[in-house]
């Protein structure tokens, strides 16, 4: 399980340190691809496999669309974690997600997933999941 909120910088060759507590179900390699809500999802190899057999699945179903299918396969990048426990985020990746060069970042828990947000949105989607869950609107 991943959880806990961790704050980051990216470096300026779009490296980022993984949380010390994330590594040894990442490493040595994890995968990287478009999330929900304009995020980076970070799975580790097995998690990624299970959701690529997951979007076959619905395709066939016709519970998704092949343009999502596409998006999703060309979005993803396997990436191997350095000896100092940083991952590199694609270009496009950071694009998506609105991640600029030298800034912060903030990585997330989800559970079955990591999560790279920018922090102003993480923010806003941290704060509106907590007014659901109060039973307020979001």
């Amino acid at each position: 399980m991943f959880v806990g909120v961790h704050e980051r910088q990216l470096d300026p060759k779009g490296r980022v340190a993984l949380p010390a507590a994330f590594r040894p179900r990442l490493e040595p390699r994890c995968y990287l691809q478009m999330g929900a809500d304009k995020c980076v999802d970070i799975l580790t190899a097995e998690a990624f496999e299970e959701v690529a057999k997951d979007v076959i699945e619905k395709v066939r179903r016709g519970e998704m669309d092949r343009t999502q299918q596409r998006a999703l396969a060309a979005s993803a990048v396997e990436v191997v974690v350095d000896a100092q426990g940083r991952i590199n985020i694609d270009e496009k990746l950071r694009a998506y997600a609105g991640l600029t060069l030298d800034s912060r970042v903030v990585i997330s828990g989800s559970f079955d997933r990591c999560e790279i947000w920018d922090p102003t949105r993480h923010q806003r989607m941290s704060d509106a999941g907590a007014a659901r869950m109060a039973g307020g609107a979001s």
